[in-house]
Formats: C-alpha cells, sequence, structure tokens
C-alpha cells in the first residue's frame, strides 16, 4: 500500500512549513517512527517520525520548499515488509551513512580512545551542527565523546548535544591527558542563511517597520536580591531540582507593573488597542541559529514560587527542542536577559504584536552614592541595568518612564521574606 506523507500541522496558527533536511532518500526504507524529515516554520524547526514503515518510493518536496499543510511531500510503500530489514542489511546501512556524513575531524589512532572510569568508544566524527554547538560552548572534543549518540550508527544529533549541555557537569581532568580543543567553523566562505534566522530576519525587520520604537533605561540595585539568592540558592536547588536564579524576580516585578500600566500590557489592530486581561510573558531564549521566545501564560495567577517554575519549564524545553509551537505565540509582553553573556545595556526589538519589551543587563559592583538624613556615604552595590522599548504609537515617554520606574521600585522593594 502507498503511504502519502503530509506536510503536519504544527500549530493553530501556522498553515504552512519549510523543508530543511531529508533524513530518507528515495529507496531507503524506515521504521515507524524514524525521524523522516526535519521541518521549519515562523515558530519553531521540528523532525518529523515517519507514519508508516516501509520503503520511501517518492519525494515530492526540495530543501527550502515552502508547503501548506496537508500537502503531500512524500509517499512510502508499505508492501512487502518493506520497512523491515535483516541485520546484515542493517549494518550495511548504517556504514553507508557513516560514509555519507560529512567527515569534520578525522581523529589520529592515538587519540581513538581515552581512559576515564569507563572506556569511551570514539565514533570518528561529527556533523557540522554538532560541531558548532560544540565550538559556541567551548565543549572540548574529549568531552563530546562522552555523549551517547541516537542516530543512526550512534551518530550524535542535535538534540543529543544540546540535552548534554542542558544537563553538564564540570568534565574530571584525566591525568597525563591534554583536553582536545574543538575545531571552530572556518571563515571565509558562503553559505546559505540558516531557516531560523530568516525568520528571525523577516520577523525583527517587520517590527521595526510596524512600531515606533522608543527606549529608556534606569539603573537598577539589585543588591538584596544578589545577597538573597545566595543565601537560598542551596536549599532552593536541593527543593526544586534547579538553580535559583535572578529572572523570576525580574518577572515579578514586571507583573506588578503592568497590573498598574495596563496599556503596556496591550497591542494595536489597526486603530484599536486590544488590552489584555491575561499577562503571558514572554521570555526570549538562545538557542542554536537563533532565539526563541516562549510564552508563560496567565503569570497574573502565578506566586513566586510558580513564576520560577514556569521561567525554568519553558527555558529548559526550549533548549532542548521541547517546546509546543503554540506556546511560541500569545505574549503581551516580553523580557529579554542579555546580561547572561555580560553585556550591560543593549535595545531589544519588540516582540510583535507586543506594545513593550524589557532588557535586562548584567549584574555588576559599583560604588554608589547612599543619601541619607545623616549624610551622603559611599558604598559597594549589586547594580544593574534595564532597557525598556516601547511603542510610541501608544505609549509616549512619560509612560514609558512611569512604567520603568514602578519596576525599579518592585524590584528594590521587594519583601523577600516570604517569597519562597
Amino acid at each position: 500500500m502507498i503511504v502519502d506523507v503530509v506536510m503536519p500541522k504544527m500549530g493553530e496558527s501556522i498553515n504552512e512549513g519549510t523543508i530543511l533536511e531529508w533524513r530518507k532518500k528515495v529507496g531507503e526504507s524506515i521504521q515507524l517512527d524514524e525521524i523522516l524529515l526535519e521541518i521549519g516554520t515562523d515558530k519553531v524547526d521540528s523532525e518529523i517520525p515517519s507514519s508508516a514503515a516501509g520503503i520511501v518510493i517518492e519525494i515530492l518536496a526540495d530543501l527550502n520548499d515552502v508547503k501548506e499543510v496537508g500537502e503531500v511531500i512524500a509517499r512510502i510503500d508499505t508492501d512487502e515488509n518493506g520497512g523491515a530489514t535483516d541485520s546484515k542489511d542493517s549494518e550495511i546501512e548504517i556504514n553507508k551513512e557513516s560514509i555519507q556524513e560529512p567527515i569534520v575531524r578525522s581523529i589520529p589512532k592515538q587519540e581513538e580512545k581515552i581512559q576515564t572510569d569507563t572506556t569511551i568508544k570514539n565514533k570518528g566524527f561529527y556533523t557540522p551542527v554538532v560541531m558548532k554547538i560544540a565550538g559556541e560552548n567551548e565543549l572540548p572534543l574529549n568531552e563530546l565523546e562522552l555523549i551517547i549518540g541516537t542516530g543512526r550508527g550512534g551518530r550524535v544529533t542535535k538534540k543529543d548535544i544540546l540535552s548534554y549541555l542542558a544537563d553538564r557537569k564540570p568534565l574530571a581532568p584525566v591525568p597525563g591527558h591534554k583536553p582536545q580543543s574543538i575545531v571552530r567553523i572556518k571563515s571565509g566562505r558562503s553559505e546559505e542563511m540558516h531557516h531560523m534566522r530568516k525568520m528571525i530576519s523577516k520577523h525583527m525587520m517587520e517590527s521595526l517597520a510596524t512600531s515606533a520604537h522608543v527606549y529608556v533605561m534606569t539603573e537598577v540595585d539589585m543588591t538584596s536580591i544578589v545577597e538573597f539568592v545566595k543565601k537560598e540558592e542551596g536549599s532552593f536547588r536541593d527543593k526544586e531540582g534547579y538553580n535559583l536564579t535572578y529572572t523570576p524576580f525580574i518577572v515579578a516585578s514586571v507583573i506588578r507593573a503592568l497590573k498598574e500600566y495596563p496599556e503596556m500590557n496591550s497591542s494595536i489592530d489597526g486603530t484599536k488597542v486590544n488590552y489584555h486581561k491575561e499577562i503571558n510573558i514572554g521570555i526570549a531564549v538562545a538557542i542554536e541559529n537563533g532565539l526563541m521566545v516562549p510564552s508563560m501564560a496567565n503569570c497574573e495567577e502565578k506566586n513566586f514560587l510558580g513564576i520560577c517554575r514556569s521561567v525554568h519549564d519553558v527555558a529548559s524545553r526550549t533548549r532542548k527542542g521541547n517546546i509546543n509551537s503554540d506556546e511560541l505565540s500569545g505574549t503581551t509582553f516580553s523580557i529579554t536577559n542579555f546580561g547572561v553573556f555580560g553585556v550591560s545595556i543593549g535595545t531589544p526589538i519588540i516582540n510583535q504584536p507586543n506594545v513593550g519589551i524589557l532588557g535586562v543587563g548584567a549584574i555588576k559592583k559599583q560604588p554608589v552614592v547612599i543619601e541619607t538624613l545623616e549624610g551622603d556615604s559611599i558604598a559597594i552595590r549589586s547594580m544593574m541595568m534595564l532597557t525598556l522599548g516601547f511603542d510610541h504609537r501608544l505609549i509616549d515617554g512619560a509612560g514609558g518612564a512611569r512604567f520603568l520606574e514602578s519596576v525599579r521600585q518592585n524590584i528594590e522593594n521587594m519583601d523577600l521574606g516570604d517569597v519562597l
């Protein structure tokens, strides 16, 4: 029987997808639920499993083709046990796959095995995507070899390395062994822009063409929160299983300010302004090839611990590629934290259809003048810059300044006695 493979529906508002990669060729066998191809939408890239076992007899879409949901993109013949192969055929197919994969770095024989507590098998090659991720995260080659690959022939996939990095612990040094550095991507070449970068480019240019961007900035004293996190991080990690970060404190302060200034929690539709009842905070998460902004829905209903759990959940699932496409829409206000990369100030672009976005800078110790009734003094404080970008079509400078000042006061005056 011939089974049609159609472009799947990836979300309520998604009507088409772009072919990014075919994992199978015409004539190759495929098992039920084995990955057939990777598609990209304006929300997320996804690996698509096969809906049947058999032989791929026809591929009807080329790379970078855009196909509508429900359109046939391939056909699979399920007759004559097409999906089954004996062990010998499987071995030949795996070896063929190994030859076809681009060999980024061949490992010298004397380096084929590194002795730790267990014998680690050297896989011999890694795809460019895996090598790029490893290079960006400064992952040494001997640590890369520790990752158990789930791809064909034990190949390390993108999901394998991202999952490893999410739970990564420092690798114990091996006596007498010098860590091998990762070969970084070479310059002086030309390549097609990644699908996600194309989508980001499109959305950012549309946002700049849509909203009249204006920015205001302010300094925030984070000293009390920094000290609180240092005091509670151990017990919090033991209880929740992940680290307590500064982001939930900022999110909680933004939620309070949005309740006070609902125009910042709105969107513009032509000449109408929609004031949203729900507060859905978008958190920018950096991933391979770009960033995503998953939405934390109904934040007005969450207590501080609920915010902590939501931030950790959406960030972790986004980095691992497990976020649902529907979770990448519906934001009413967005936050981006470029401070994690050591940057103090930035001017982020508004995430449409929001009318505001908050940029969070790095926390740095600075000498600060403290004014009291007894006189002025200088103290070392943990300071952070906040940048508010807003749409001047709806919000004037005074309104933006008042909102940002509200966020600052909420952070500095937060009652930390009962947040956890």
